[in-house]
Order: C-alpha cells, then sequence, then structure tokens
C-alpha cells in the first residue's frame, strides 16, 4: 500500500483556479475544455464524461457513529436516504469467528439519520456480550434503503459511562488479516476507526505500529516454520485474539491444500446475494467451508465487486463489503487477491441515450487507476515489475506513461507450490475493442513487459529445487467455454484485437499474444501444471493436450507447437451470475465437469503428487475430482 502525493496543476481561466490533471501521454482524443472539464472528441463531437459523484461511499454508509445518553447515533451524510438499520451485539469470546447477533428490532433511518437504543433494547436477556458488565461492547449494524437493498456492512465499538451515557470506541472496522505468509514471518493488516498505534502480541513478544494511524500492516517475523501461533491484536484499550500456522520450509513437501475461486460480484436472489455490489451470501459460505477443510491459503483471483465505477470511493465502499465477507475467517488463514475486469475505476463518456462510448481507466495512474485503488485496498506481495513504461509501444519514454502493477503482479510459494500472479486487466479500457481512438488495453490481453517478467519469473522457479508445481493464475481464461468466448484470449477466434496506445495498434494481435503467453507456460517450463481462470461464471477444466484444437479455421499465422499438456481449471462461481456453455470452440471435446453450480476448489498437495476436489458450497455436494499430477 502507498500513500502517494497527487500532482495538481491549476490552471487560471476566467479569474478562476480549475484542479487539472494531466491527462497519459498514452491516451488519445481526450481533452479538456476551458473550464477543465474532461471530454472524449468522437467524430467531430465533444462528449463529457459523466458526473462521478454519489452518496454512496465508505465514508458516509459508515455512518459517522456518536455517542448519546441512551445509545449511538448515525448521520450517513445523505439526507435522500431512507431505509432501516439491522443492528446486534457481537461477542468476541464466544466464537472463534465473530458476527453480529442481530437483534429482533430496527432502526428506521430518516433523512440520513437514526439511532440505536442500546441502554433500553440490548440490556439485560439481550445483552449476549456482557457489555453492562464490562461498560463497553461492538455492534454490527448493516444500511439498507428503503427498498430493501443492503448498501454497507459495518462494526462500531461503544463504551458505557454511568453518568455521561455512551461514547464510540477504538473498534477493529476491518480484519484482522492474515497476509504475506512465510515459513517464518507474517503480516497482520486491519483497519481502526480512530487514529491509534496498535500492538501485536504473539507468544511474550510485542510488534508496534510505527505510527498511529487508521491503517495498520504489521509484520511478525523470527517465526517456526509450520506452527500454530496465537496473536493478539491490542488497540487503545481493547483486544481480540486469533491464530495462524506459519508455512513450512521451502520444499518440505508435507501434504497441505489450498483453495481457488473468483467471481464474488453481485447475484440474485435477493438479500445477501447482493450487498451493495458483492455476493456476500456465497462468499460466506464458501469462506466457512474453506476454514472447515483446514486450507493453507486461499487465492482470489478477480471479480470480487461489480465495479465498473467512476467514483473512487463506491468501489472503495464494495470492497469494504467483500472484505466484510471474507472477515470472520480469513482471521486465520491468507485470502490472497488478483485483479479482474469487474474493478476497473475510470472516466465513461455516454450518449445521449446512455450508451457507453467510451471508458478509460482513471488518472493519474499513481492514485486513481484500477491497479493503484486495488493496491490501496488489499495487501499482496509486491515484484520487481513496475509498468509497461520502456515497452516499444512507450510514447514517451523519458516521462512515466503507464499505470502502476503495484500489488497486482507478483508471485509466492508454499512449500513445494508457486502461485504466480498476473494482471490480464491491466490498464483495461472497455470500449477499446469498439472504440480504439482512447487508447487503452483489451480485456484478457497480457502486455509485453509482464510477459518478460513472466519469462524470468518462469526460469527462476524452473531451477529452484524446492519447488515441483507451478500455478499461474489470472482473471481471464485463456480458452473461454461459456459467456465470454466473444472476448478473453480468444475473441471468437480473431487475431484483430489489440491494445492501442496514444492511437496506435501495437503489433500483435490478441491470439498472437496468447501463443506467445501459452509457449512460457508449456514449453519454457516444465513445472507448470495450469493455469486458474474465472471471468465465466461456472465451473470447467480444460486439458489442453498438444493434440487439442485451439485456432480457428483458415489460420494464416504460425501455429504453436506444444511439448506437453497443460490444464486450465476455471471457477467463476462464488456467487456472480452463471453462463451456460458455449460448445462450438475448437477445444470443446477438452472440456469436462462444466456446471453453474457455486463451487469451491480445494487442491490437495501430497509432495509430487496433486489432486483436486471441487464442492458445492452451499449444498456440500461433489461436483468433480480427478488427479492433475500422479
Amino acid at each position: 500500500m502507498k500513500n502517494l502525493t497527487i500532482l495538481i496543476i491549476y490552471l487560471f481561466t476566467g479569474g478562476f483556479l480549475f484542479a487539472q490533471e494531466p491527462i497519459p501521454d498514452v491516451y488519445n482524443n481526450i481533452y479538456y475544455d476551458k473550464d477543465s472539464k474532461l471530454y472524449h472528441l468522437i467524430n467531430g463531437t465533444e462528449v463529457y464524461a459523466v458526473d462521478n459523484s454519489t452518496n454512496l461511499t465508505l465514508a458516509n454508509l459508515q455512518g459517522t457513529p456518536t455517542g448519546t445518553k441512551k445509545g449511538l447515533s448515525f448521520d450517513f451524510k445523505n439526507t435522500s436516504l431512507s431505509g432501516t438499520l439491522y443492528y446486534g451485539l457481537i461477542d468476541y469470546t464466544d466464537s472463534k469467528h465473530p458476527s453480529p447477533v442481530w437483534y429482533k428490532k430496527t432502526a428506521k433511518i430518516k433523512n440520513g439519520k437514526t439511532h440505536i437504543a442500546i441502554l433500553k433494547d440490548l440490556s439485560g436477556k439481550y445483552d449476549m456480550s456482557n457489555w453492562q458488565k464490562n461498560n463497553r461492547g461492538t455492534l454490527g449494524y448493516r444500511v439498507a434503503n428503503e427498498k430493501g437493498e443492503l448498501l454497507y456492512d459495518g462494526i462500531i465499538g461503544f463504551k458505557h459511562h454511568k453518568e455521561g451515557g455512551f461514547t464510540v470506541a477504538t473498534t477493529v472496522t476491518e480484519g484482522p488479516f492474515v497476509n504475506k505468509l512465510a515459513s517464518d514471518k507474517v503480516t497482520i493488516s486491519f483497519d481502526t476507526n480512530l487514529a491509534v498505534k496498535a500492538k501485536i502480541k504473539v507468544d511474550d513478544r510485542v510488534f508496534t505500529s510505527k505510527k498511529s494511524a487508521l491503517h495498520h500492516e504489521i509484520t511478525i517475523t523470527d517465526l517456526t516454520a509450520a506452527t500454530h501461533y496465537t496473536y493478539e491484536i491490542n488497540y487503545a484499550d481493547d483486544n481480540q485474539k486469533y491464530s495462524f500456522k506459519t508455512a513450512p520450509k521451502a520444499g518440505a513437501r508435507k501434504p497441505f491444500v489450498f483453495a481457488y475461486t473468483s467471481d464474488s460480484r453481485a447475484g440474485q436472489g435477493g438479500g445477501e446475494h447482493d450487498l451493495f455490489g458483492v455476493n456476500f451470501y456465497t462468499m460466506r459460505k464458501i469462506m466457512a467451508l474453506a476454514k472447515y477443510r483446514d486450507v493453507a491459503f486461499m487465492q482470489f483471483t478477480g471479480d470480487m465487486v461489480n465495479g465498473y465505477s467512476v467514483n473512487k470511493d463506491e468501489i472503495n465502499l464494495q470492497y469494504a463489503n467483500w472484505k466484510r465477507a471474507i472477515e470472520p475467517f480469513a482471521h486465520y488463514f491468507p485470502v490472497v487477491t488478483g485483479i479482474g475486469n469487474h474493478e476497473v475505476v475510470g472516466h465513461a463518456f455516454k450518449s445521449d441515450k446512455g450508451r457507453w462510448l467510451a471508458f478509460v481507466p482513471g488518472f493519474p495512474f499513481e492514485t486513481e487507476s484500477p491497479s493503484a485503488i486495488f493496491a490501496q485496498n488489499f495487501v499482496n506481495p509486491t515484484s520487481d515489475l513496475k509498468s509497461e513504461d520502456g515497452a516499444y509501444y512507450d510514447p514517451n519514454p523519458s516521462k512515466t506513461n503507464f499505470p502502476p502493477y503495484d500489488e497486482t503482479v507478483f508471485y509466492y510459494t508454499y512449500d513445494n507450490v508457486a502461485m504466480i500472479v498476473l494482471n490480464s486487466n491491466y490498464f483495461y479500457a472497455p470500449t477499446i475493442k469498439n472504440n480504439p481512438s482512447t487508447g487503452g488495453n483489451l480485456h484478457g490481453y497480457l502486455m509485453d513487459n509482464q510477459l518478460k517478467w513472466l519469462k524470468k519469473t518462469l526460469l527462476k522457479l524452473e531451477t529452484d529445487t524446492n519447488i515441483d508445481h507451478i500455478f499461474v493464475t489470472h482473471h481471464t481464461p485463456i480458452f473461454p467455454n461459456g459467456g465470454h468466448v466473444k472476448d478473453d484470449m480468444w475473441y471468437g477466434g480473431s487475431n484483430l484485437p489489440r491494445p492501442t496506445i496514444a492511437g496506435i495498434p501495437v503489433k500483435k494481435g490478441v491470439l498472437e499474444m496468447r501463443d506467445e503467453y501459452l509457449d512460457l507456460l508449456i514449453n519454457l517450463s516444465s513445472k507448470v501444471i495450469g493455469t486458474l481462470t474465472g471471468d465465466e461464471h461456472n465451473y470447467n477444466k480444460v486439458e489442453i493436450t498438444p493434440e487439442v484444437p485451439i485456432y480457428p479455421d483458415n489460420y494464416k499465422l504460425p501455429k504453436l507447437k506444444r511439448s506437453r499438456t497443460l490444464w486450465q481449471i476455471n471457477n467463476g462461481s462464488a456467487g456472480a451470475p452463471y453462463y451456460a456453455q458455449n460448445k462450438n470452440t475448437p477445444w470443446t471435446k477438452a472440456v469436462s465437469g462444466f456446471t453453474t453450480q457455486q463451487a469451491l476448489v480445494l487442491i490437495y498437495v501430497y509432495g509430487k503428487k496433486v489432486n483436486v476436489e471441487v464442492l458445492n458450497p452451499d449444498t456440500l455436494e461433489t461436483i468433480d475430482s480427478y488427479n492433475l499430477r500422479e
């Protein structure tokens, strides 16, 4: 995570000052008018960026709780908000996975305000957390609008003073989360509502925040491999206790299991199936199943939220809801995240009828691009891959022109397995295929610097004697089978689609890029078992042997010779609306296990042997089971 200074250029026009960000050189036909309003010039017509103002922000929906004589008041900074506030106490001593126990009554939100009468409603037989004895407690609360749509799931602590009523207490509002787990260290991250200098106690050692802050990332060092530890976070005068298990030593080759899934953006069915951009219901089920199967870690790659936002604060709210869904279980094991197309945030240009004419990633890229905002919300490893600057298509080598990769491209290891996380939606402009005039990247296109980094990383892992198996994960399938045959890394079998940089198409089309990528996975490396993908809201696997056809009819360019089999495991079944199978691809006969059930992929590693089990987190039935390596 980074706190980067935003460069602001002020232009003096007509006696007024306007804050105006320089338009990146990689864009084309995007300008400011004399009033510093952004527009896209298309066929001689100025199409202005849509208004990005909204009241649906994380800061607003948290409600700015304040203490009263009888409880807590909430102000959502939105006089047009009417609806319902659900609430209930959280007992951190009663369960390893603390969650609110919802009270039988609700509070009415009117003109953006409401009040919870803690003293009246949650005392006596309803005080299941002993707040009256301890003079402190914690509330979970949910904001719903007048249609009953859930908008935010929050947490707030309170103190009770016999003479002065209630006050808001320092509260862990997100987390704690286990991040960057290794054999000898781990990072614990969490957010608090008030700036404090937090501490974490492990055994008899105490690790402290460097300074008072709202966001905390504390690294615990000098740990023993494959060992269970209890950790206690201390913030102000409160604490919580959880545990984690360190990774084994590299190459220990002890049995373990990890989980994979993606695509948890909002689904249909009402209620928790759509908690403002997140299928909260399915993600909570998936996390419970993963914990029940004692996974070492979970990899989640893309489309966690609805996204496609024109407001950074709005997608921050969606990310907060997603983190709340995983939170009770992510206290104990890492959930490593990758980025997808729905995580895009930027500027939209629409016709008078509301149709998108253009959409480009937000800038300045250092703080407002989708990858930068993603890194601000999640704690992932990093790599030495900075951006696409310096590639042959860089329009101005003397300055930074492309978005950062930040924490969206990296690799990590666990015992004898390496997981390489790629960004198949880097610099993604959703309208670029139909309107290349703006500049931007395709959905599913891996650009040159990322492929160079991948080659270097694969060569490094190929010589690492502690690593037997490599998985590569990115959001878009190489071989789509339902819902995205029109794009991903296939585009209906057309090689014409490609990124456009500063108005100039790059040299390689999408199928050429795909083959260059496959060459690295199959022919350069002997350890890559396969890819873990999503985007298509179904589960299936594709066994790509050297004989399986992967080209359209009458393909004119050279075809890749493949030396061995590669698996593609697609699991976009974490709650997003389903896609049925498309059976008109060259590789259709190599597809098996296809289902639109919600699914969690569990990958069991026994030294040199790798097995897969796929379960429905709602019904617990087995969907698929097979061996990847004997």
